[in-house]
């Protein structure tokens, strides 16, 4: 997956059947549907792939304990098969994880346990293992560190994780596989139209400075948070059709939960549900519901909702985070589709996605999350076949393989390199032909060299911060190190894509400046090469 060689097919093909506007989850699955069925398919992302929301969540495929107990039936059914059906066609990013409920009142344990009975029953035959209910002592055993005054028992039920950020980028391969066209840093800056109908996009190479005009017969505006901004260059209104709601997560040593099992506190102070996750070796501790005015590339989280998250942990668990033991703080905005009712709660809105198609032929598609990505893909352009923008043809990803997947008993999860795939034996093969790649990035992490130079040959990485945040997951996972090599990976990449030593400086300054969001306290990076 080359940019050069996207391009290439973007100058030489000015007429397409479908533009997708948007490279993360619902972009990506919509320009995976649109390719798989036939359609000549173009996907343009301003930024990376998934460098908003969809790298930014708990990391869990689920189905939304949650929106059971709000009642939407219909939503969890569609996520938990929506679960199931990633589980096989990503087995090397999705894995069975295990959550224990901690319960400190009597009846703690019959309620959680008849109504986590009930996911279940809707899961059907994708299924990931049945609910059961586990003594005070069983559930001390499960969480060690978990608060034991008061505590009745436990209540343990199964739900799907995996890397968001990774699907993303092996959604974006299997969308070239297929014969797709997709390129990042490419901007839409305007709608083309004729007679009052879309005709197509103007699009800008946010590297380069190059611009193209390109028609399309349906163009899908799937830009999560900012799809407001694309609905306005549509058609002016005053009228928001994205609410963005914030959720952080902190990152912790895995010692603050040395398990193999999650914590899911269902009712918090302000009746959120949190979750501490252990994921990639560390523990990961959110989320907030916090109503934003504004989208934003690098939201930042605010001082209550670390506190929040804080505060609640050191309740839960004997082994009390501070600030200092934060290794990464990193915030998100979920694209909820805009109430009908002014003034109501995100936590009120509904996480299931819409479809509306505006008087121009514009096809927007808002709301949903990353479990559901798949069904959200095949609804949208179901909307364009319906709207007889395209000539029917059916949807073919329900259970289609995406790039990297292996079946389940192959996966090494020992190995931190399982997330490859199918391609590991090919980067193993480029550490045989050049042996330097086989040196760790940094001496405290298992990420070599070869990561970062297989990022920029076939994962479409262009900057440190595409590298270090999104192919590899350091700056997720622990921020100090992450600038620590910050350096070192734009000298690696610098190499590879023919740039000079000013790039280097600039690189490094610009993402040294952005990780330092991602961190509570003030750091000054070591110089490691």
């Amino acid at each position: 997956m080359l940019r050069s060689k996207e391009l290439d097919k973007l100058k030489k093909e000015s007429d397409w059947d479908v533009i997708v506007i948007g490279g993360g989850a619902s972009g990506l699955g919509a320009a995976l549907d649109a390719t798989t069925r036939g359609y000549q398919t173009l996907c343009l992302e301003s930024h990376d792939f998934a460098k908003g929301t969809s790298s930014r969540s708990t990391k869990l495929v689920h189905g939304g304990v949650r929106y059971l107990a709000q009642g939407d039936v219909s939503l969890v059914k569609e996520a938990l098969r929506e679960r199931g059906l990633l589980a096989q066609n990503a087995a090397h990013l999705v894995k069975n994880q295990s959550f224990v409920i901690p319960n400190y009142t009597w009846w703690g344990g019959p309620y959680y346990r008849f109504g986590l009975g009930m996911y279940d029953l809707l899961a059907a035959g994708l299924s990931l293992g049945k609910t059961k209910h586990i003594s005070k002592e069983e559930t001390i055993e499960a969480l060690p560190t978990i608060e034991p005054t008061d505590l009745h028992s436990g209540v343990v039920y199964k739900d799907g994780q995996f890397d968001d950020s990774r699907l993303a980028v092996n959604l974006a391969q299997t969308i070239v596989d297929k014969g797709g066209t997709i390129v990042n840093y490419c901007k839409v800056i305007d709608l083309l139209k004729e007679n009052g109908k879309i005709t197509g996009v103007k699009a800008e190479d946010v590297l380069s400075g190059e611009t193209y005009e390109l028609k399309a017969k349906t163009v899908i505006n799937a830009t999560g948070v900012f799809s407001n901004d694309i609905l306005q260059m549509d058609k002016k209104t005053d009228r928001k059709f994205i609410v963005p709601s914030q959720g952080i997560h902190l990152v912790f040593d895995r010692s603050f939960l040395p398990s193999k099992k999650a914590l899911m506190i269902p009712k918090t102070s302000d009746g959120r549900v949190l979750f501490a996750v252990p994921w990639h070796d560390k523990i990961v501790i959110g989320t907030t519901d916090t109503l934003r005015e504004e989208a934003s590339f690098e939201p930042k989280p605010l001082e209550e909702e670390v506190q929040f998250v804080l505060e609640t942990a050191r309740r839960f668990l004997t082994k009390k985070p501070s600030r200092e033991d934060v290794l990464s703080v990193f915030a998100g905005l979920r694209p909820l589709a805009a109430p009908e009712e002014e003034g109501k709660s995100t936590k009120e809105v509904s996480r299931s996605h819409k479809v509306f198609v505006s008087d121009t032929g514009l096809i927007t598609i808002t709301g949903g999350k990353w479990t559901t990505y798949r069904q959200m893909a095949e609804d949208v352009i179901d909307k364009a076949i319906e709207e007889k923008q395209l000539v029917e043809r059916i949807c073919v990803t329900t259970h289609m393989s995406i790039h990297g997947n292996v079946p389940k008993d192959k996966v090494d999860r020992a190995n931190h390199m399982h997330i490859y795939g199918s391609d590991i034996p090919l980067i193993e093969f480029m550490i045989k032909e050049n042996p330097e790649f086989d040196t760790k990035l940094h001496p405290d992490y298992d990420y070599k060299v070869a990561e970062v130079v297989w990022a920029v040959r076939e994962e479409m990485a262009m900057k440190i911060e595409d590298v270090l945040a999104r192919r590899v997951r350091l700056l997720f996972l622990d921020a100090r190190a992450a600038m620590d090599v910050a350096q070192k990976t734009a000298k690696i990449m610098a190499k590879e894509l023919g740039k000079d030593d000013a790039w280097v400086e600039k690189e490094t300054a610009e993402f040294l400046e952005l990780a330092s969001h991602y961190l509570l306290v003030d750091y000054t990076p070591k110089n490691i090469q």
